[in-house]
């Protein structure tokens, strides 16, 4: 999927370059020749590459780690196009073409053709700022902590392994360490923004939603506030998705979106459900009308998100007062 900040692409493409990025090379298909190449993944080599493209072009990429950024920044700073893609659709896009083998040369050719097919709906990536992209990154490494150290503390409270649980208690007080210094880092780089640290201020505000969900929030989704309510939903992995054949109307579920997203907003939910007066009263209702309590939460997780997502669209509609000169 495309992050940080998204352009519609443009509307008429005359050549697409399908992109299988690696950490050492990426393998090219040219869908105006039909021929494949390699460059360096370097950012010398890629900007000599990017400088034999032209406007018309359309490169396409898949997230590969981060590999793929080096291609993505000198594809910007040439000005040419570019869209990072969801690399589930690309798979299915060419499956659906009958291709069982895998090799880079067969992926860069997926690319190209699903560029070429598709670039009408594309979003064009763009790079972020700078804080937001570090903003990023932390909150990541965060929730890996946390996950670590989670799982060093299930393995020290486990009986027997006495000899183990002193360096287990290390790890655990190491990770604890590192995850307090992470979050001064994300306090820092939050007041370094206006526009994030305004977002994260709206978001804590909301009963349920903590200083860290509020930056993980506004770090996550940089949608937030500028799309409908149905889209950040979506992107939240919130969306219900029907599953009716003729008569039959099955059980809608949600799936898609940004599964760490989904994972903080669970946590908010379950805070809200308990100090949030009328989110409270919103589960209490669903749950006292026949709904299982996880449909229930889950419902709740899909209103949080669009009450942050209206909050923060009316607050940046709201001119901010300017301090006055001295």
């Amino acid at each position: 999927m495309d992050t940080p900040a998204t352009a519609t692409a443009i509307a008429r493409v005359l050549r697409v370059i399908g992109c299988d990025v690696g950490k050492a090379k990426i393998v090219v298909f040219d869908t105006l020749t039909g021929q494949t190449s390699e460059v360096a993944n370097e950012p010398e080599a890629l900007e000599g590459f990017v400088r034999e493209l032209d406007g018309n072009c359309l490169v396409v990429c898949e997230a590969t780690g981060g590999y793929e950024r080096n291609l993505l920044v000198a594809a910007a700073e040439a000005g040419i196009p570019a869209h990072r893609a969801d690399a589930r659709k690309v798979k299915a896009f060419i499956r659906s073409l009958g291709r069982i083998a895998k090799t880079d040369a067969i992926d860069a050719q997926g690319l190209g053709r699903y560029g070429q097919e598709r670039h009408q709906d594309l979003a064009l990536w763009q790079p972020p700022a700078d804080v937001l992209e570090e903003l990023q990154t932390l909150v990541r490494l965060r929730r890996q902590l946390v996950g670590y150290r989670t799982a060093l503390t299930n393995q020290l409270k486990a009986p027997g392994g006495n000899a183990a649980k002193p360096h287990l208690q290390d790890l655990i007080d190491t990770t604890a360490e590192s995850i307090r210094k992470i979050e001064t880092d994300l306090d820092t780089l939050v007041e370094q923004d206006l526009k994030i640290a305004r977002r994260v201020e709206i978001i804590s505000e909301i009963p349920g939603c903590g200083l860290l969900t509020a930056i993980s929030i506004a770090a996550l989704i940089p949608e937030i506030g500028t799309t409908t309510k149905r889209r950040i939903a979506s992107l939240a992995g919130l969306a219900p998705h029907p599953y009716d054949s003729g008569e039959h109307h099955g059980y809608r579920r949600t799936r898609g979106g940004r599964p760490e997203i989904k994972q903080i907003l669970f946590m908010a939910a379950m805070a809200a459900r308990n100090h949030n007066p009328e989110l409270k009263a919103f589960y209490t209702r669903l749950v006292k009308n026949g709904k299982k309590p996880l449909v229930a939460i889950t419902a709740l997780m899909r209103k949080l998100i669009t009450i942050i997502n209206a909050r923060i669209r009316d607050a940046e509609k709201t001119p901010q007062p300017q301090p006055e000169l001295s």
